[in-house]
């Protein structure tokens, strides 16, 4: 993985605002301001962006019942963060992966019937790290 490049950028304002969203599980309006800022990126920004916009889409479907939405995306969001360095745009993305895939893990051991019945512990937060 690089250590320097575009994630080690000063993060945008959209950005702050996004992980504000995601972590008050207002998993859709992250969406929607994460389209914005994946939408213009390019390489290992246009990974990051798109990888935890899938894991917020994932949660969002977790949440409404799609059992196959939010474990599809909860392997696809992470194969996209294990692209860039593990800390991008002050976001702890090796956190993020780690604990995607045990929310999936979790959801597969539940399965589709008690899905909703997953520890609330084990809902990823995005964390962000200091420079």
């Amino acid at each position: 993985m690089p250590d320097a490049g575009p994630c080690r950028e000063a993060p945008p304002e959209e950005l702050h605002q996004a992980i504000e969203e995601f972590n008050l599980r207002e998993w859709f309006a992250c969406h929607e301001t994460l389209e914005e800022l994946w939408v213009g990126a390019q390489g290992e920004l246009r990974d990051f962006y798109q990888g935890v916009l899938q894991v917020a889409v994932a949660l969002y479907h977790w949440r409404n019942g799609n059992f196959k939405g939010a474990e599809g995306l909860l392997q696809r969001g992470p194969d996209l963060l294990r692209r860039v360095p593990d800390t991008c745009l002050g976001v702890d993305v090796a956190r993020l992966v780690a604990e995607a895939g045990g929310l999936r893990e979790a959801l597969l051991s539940l399965g589709e019937e008690r899905m909703a019945d997953v520890d609330q512990a084990l809902i990823p937060k995005l964390h962000r790290l200091q420079p």
